[in-house]
């Protein structure tokens, strides 16, 4: 079960985990509906196979009206399809999910944490609201996953639950496709009537305030000033769409900035950047630089949330503190540099730790486990 299937990681990986387990698991996928300003990627759940069930009231706004009637739908949806194990992600689900599964009597019940609000999204009242309902929550939940240790170390932090409960379980992805992507070398190139010899430094990700776009056009500037004279793209929508592209015209450098929309052609995209950069307030575990480390383009970002489990300064990317413009276009150009020395190894890195079937081993493993011990008597 997951909010929404709007663009991001949690979608492609509630999508295919959903499709790998079916042949072990009867798996059902359960989902809210994608606000108007959000990118839509249900298309992912069709083309691993999986047809979602959508509860129609469940959404992004916070509405105790229509949260109470999803937990209501959840709840009659749990006695007729009689679930061994519900597994929620993201958390309006998980508070939907788990509610609606303790009415119900599910017997095993998971939640995973693919980054968390506790900071960085709402004022310091409602942070505190959220952390008090998720300390809630685990109390209905027989075991909690986080996409990397970073945000595991933040459950702890934040006592949202015992030790014992708590294990990381890294995302899977599809990446075979990013690994050949240099198959489409010169395609981007092309659409954008560039030669070759024009260098290109991209960011991916929805246009939202937490992946702070402003600091990567505030670090474009000063890397223009430093003698950058190729072109910025951002990929990617949202609701800060029209900002982003008044704030670029007010640092005066739109001319070098390229806004491309939501694109279902990544591998495309990431094999002409010549650096890929995160500029995110917060994260779990980022899509985007999984994707550029096993198409084999240079990384750098902001050193937040799970990040550094993937970015290993001098190993495998670059690292630079959050909101500093100056580090971040100083390790743009060095990436433009010597990036190419990391690629390598941060390929090979993904490829191992995130690939899908260590995926499903580890989730049949972790539900084998759960249901061994439920029914050990």
């Amino acid at each position: 079960m997951i909010a929404r299937l709007n663009v991001g990681g949690p979608t492609i990986h509630v999508s295919k985990l959903s499709s790998g387990l079916s042949e072990k698991y009867k798996t059902t996928l359960v989902t809210g509906v994608i606000s108007p300003n959000e990118g839509d990627m249900s298309y992912i759940a069709t083309e691993s196979g999986v047809e979602p069930l959508v509860i129609e009231t469940m959404q992004r706004e916070i509405s105790i009206w229509s949260d109470v009637k999803s937990i209501l739908h959840t709840y009659r949806l749990l006695k007729r399809l009689k679930p061994t194990i519900v597994h929620t992600h993201t958390f309006k689900a998980g508070a939907v999910g788990r509610i609606a599964a303790k009415l119900a009597g599910v017997p095993i019940v998971v939640h995973t944490f693919h980054g968390h609000v506790f900071h960085g999204y709402w004022g310091p009242l409602r942070s505190k609201f959220i952390v008090l309902v998720e300390q809630g929550l685990s109390a209905m939940t027989t075991s909690i996953l986080t996409v990397s240790q970073k945000v595991l170390d933040d459950l702890l932090h934040y006592k949202i639950a015992a030790p014992n409960k708590l294990s990381v379980l890294p995302l899977g992805l599809d990446l075979e496709k990013f690994r050949k992507s240099n198959q489409f070398q010169g395609a981007l190139r092309q659409e954008l009537d560039v030669t070759d010899e024009v260098e290109l430094i991209g960011i991916v990700g929805r246009l939202v305030p937490i992946k702070n776009h402003k600091l990567f056009l505030d670090a474009a500037k000063l890397a223009i000033k430093d003698g950058y004279a190729g072109l910025f793209l951002i990929v990617g929508g949202g609701e800060l769409e029209a900002e982003l592209q008044n704030y670029a015209d007010t640092l005066d450098i739109s001319a070098k900035v390229r806004f491309l929309g939501w694109r279902q052609d990544l591998p495309k995209i990431y094999a002409d950047l010549d650096v890929l950069v995160l500029s995110s307030d917060n994260e779990g575990t980022p899509v985007s630089i999984i994707e550029a480390m096993a198409a084999k383009t240079p990384v750098v970002s902001t050193d937040v949330g799970g990040v550094a489990d993937l970015v290993k300064p001098g190993k495998t990317g670059y690292l630079v503190p959050a909101n500093d413009p100056t580090a971040l276009a100083r390790d743009m150009l060095l990436a433009l540099q010597e990036g190419e020395t990391f690629t390598d190894a941060a390929q090979n890195f993904v490829l191992e730790r995130h690939n899908l079937q260590r995926l499903y081993d580890s989730v049949e493993t972790l539900y084998d486990t759960l249901i061994s011990e439920k029914y050990a008597n």
